[in-house]
């Protein structure tokens, strides 16, 4: 889909969280090129500072990660933004289901680029893309 298609979205702010520098500036850098603004975070810890002085529309985040994994972070942004929706990634198979009961959807890092466009349009609540179904 052109970019164009996604216009509704270009005001979201989101907030990618993921401890992989090079994986975070190519979603940075892939959000970007469709108009959202994007803030980035190497660790779960940066990304609630983060989150608790902007006021983020949608949270991408890394499932591994070192010192607060996914679910913890998920927790963790449920208290300080609790309108925000949360798109968890891994490059796993298996990520237990307590996690996946904290976020609003999963995306396999190998469906990343087909997927996490529609994925935001969704839970953002554009109605520019129809629904989309996730892998979980």
């Amino acid at each position: 889909m052109p970019p164009s298609a996604y216009a509704e979205l270009k005001r979201a702010l989101l907030l990618c969280i993921d401890d992989n520098e090079d994986v975070l500036e190519c979603e940075k850098s892939f959000l970007e090129s469709f108009g959202y603004t994007v803030l980035t975070a190497a660790s779960g810890g940066e990304g609630l500072e983060l989150a608790a002085m902007h006021s983020v529309d949608v949270v991408i985040l890394d499932y591994f990660m070192p010192e607060m994994n996914g679910q913890e972070v998920a927790i963790e942004m449920r208290r300080l933004r609790p309108q925000a929706p949360i798109i968890l990634l891994t490059g796993a198979v298996d990520v237990p289901e307590q996690a996946l009961q904290q976020v609003d959807a999963f995306i396999s890092k190998d469906r990343l680029a087909s997927q996490l466009l529609p994925a935001i349009a969704q839970l953002y609540g554009c109605a520019c893309l129809p629904a989309h179904s996730y892998d979980a």
